[in-house]
């Protein structure tokens, strides 16, 4: 599951007329790099939500292997549109990444799915080291203990890459909810976890973060 169908609104006046996800980063818009991840993991299959914008992407991946799921009329956040998006997906666990991060060094979705387990997990988180998260401001998410169980606190960096079992999505009310709600029942019964990427991260955010992502792209030293 592709999140796409956020508004950029931290990106100012580049997503005026243009959807972040379709944003060039080294020549390339910033979905096509996540969807280079994707299809070397390849997955049984490939989901793309869509609100702000949304005829642009889907012309941009038209007669690719990607669905779509349109949230209207209003966007559904995180867990929103992660529920809405079950029937194109199929059975969990799923993986959930956000469209807006380019990455150096493993590929991240092989890196997670060799630390999950399912009987132990709800959800995997895969988290930065500050010192390797580029574009990005704040104390950090979560905290990892030795059995990678994740708690909440200033330490690592939430990347907006996942593995999650999506059965707890229907106990929750609300129609538009973020994925935090999914993460605090995870917590509570200790089975939220996390591991940390061994490469480097950059979040693009906002319009200075484009440099840092193709300078990382071009493996300079930031």
């Amino acid at each position: 599951m592709l999140f796409a169908a956020g508004f950029g609104t931290r990106m100012g006046s580049l997503t005026a007329t243009c959807p972040k996800p379709l944003i060039n980063v080294g020549g390339k818009p910033l979905i096509d790099h996540a969807l280079d991840l994707v299809r070397a993991y390849n997955p049984a299959r490939i989901v793309t939500n869509l609100h702000y914008l949304p005829d642009q992407i889907e012309a941009h991946l038209s007669g690719s292997n990607v669905s779509f799921s349109r949230e209207e009329p209003e966007i559904l956040e995180t867990g929103g549109g992660l529920r809405a998006a079950q029937s194109f997906l199929g059975a969990d666990p799923v993986f959930t990444m956000n469209t807006d991060a380019i990455w150096q060094g493993p590929n991240p979705l092989n890196y997670l799915a060799h630390r999950w387990h399912e009987e132990e997990m709800d959800a995997l988180l895969l988290c930065i080291p500050k010192a390797k998260a580029l574009g990005h401001q704040g104390e950090g998410d979560f905290i990892i203990d030795s059995d990678d169980h994740a708690t909440r606190g200033p330490g690592l960096i939430y990347s907006g890459l996942q593995i999650i079992k999506t059965n707890l999505l229907p106990t929750i009310e609300q129609r538009k909810f973020s994925l935090n709600l999914l993460w605090d029942i995870m917590l509570s019964e200790g089975r939220l976890c996390a591991a940390e990427y061994p490469g480097n991260w950059c979040d693009v955010g906002q319009p200075e973060s484009i440099a840092l992502a193709e300078s990382l792209l071009n493996d300079v030293d930031v």
